[in-house]
């Protein structure tokens, strides 16, 4: 019996940490700075997709670490192509989630970001309004301060999660979970 519990309190306690991982992401629906809709997971079948998610001013400003580092390593295609250039076929959306008391300030804080925002990020910004409850749980949000990232694969399902500012490791985990998705 000891051996037993040895070895499944581990994977317990592994399983409660990423609970998310494995499952659905769950249905949400937001506006880009183009002014277009999208409905995640169902508009993004087919392909892997990065998702980072902030519902505080204090993790929307972490969330904006990764802005340069994902649109370089996952959306810009060079003029000429390049042998250590990744070219990759995934969606990539940053989501500021305006919630509860926030939620009156969407558009106002949306045209003003439309007006500062560099121009090419504007497709991958993706505004949420709504309610913050069932992603808090089944996300397994634990913290306002900082923005969640999800890696999905291509039915949707969540395959990775990281939180917090850009790094190159958590990046590279990243990379190497979507590789598949990088064109030939």
């Amino acid at each position: 019996m000891r051996t037993l519990s040895a070895t499944v309190l581990p994977i317990f306690f592994c399983c409660i940490c990423n609970a998310q991982v494995g499952d659905k992401f769950p249905l949400m629906e937001g506006e880009n700075l183009v002014h277009e809709f999208v409905n995640i997971p169902n508009d993004l079948q087919g392909k892997y997709s990065l998702l980072g998610l902030a519902y505080s001013k204090k993790s929307e400003n972490a969330l904006k670490t990764w802005f340069s580092p994902a649109y370089n390593q996952f959306i810009y295609e060079p003029e000429t192509p390049s042998l250590f250039a990744g070219n990759y076929d995934l969606h990539v959306y940053f989501v500021p989630m305006f919630t509860g008391a926030k939620r009156p300030a969407y558009q106002k804080v949306m045209n003003k970001v439309e007006k500062t925002i560099d121009p090419k990020l504007k497709p991958y910004v993706l505004f949420y309004k709504g309610k913050l409850g069932d992603y808090k749980k089944s996300l397994n949000f634990d913290g306002k301060e900082i923005p969640y990232f999800y890696v999905l694969d291509p039915e949707g399902t969540i395959i990775h999660s990281t939180t917090g500012r850009y790094s190159d490791s958590k990046m590279q985990e990243i990379v190497d979970l979507v590789e598949p998705a990088l064109k030939n």
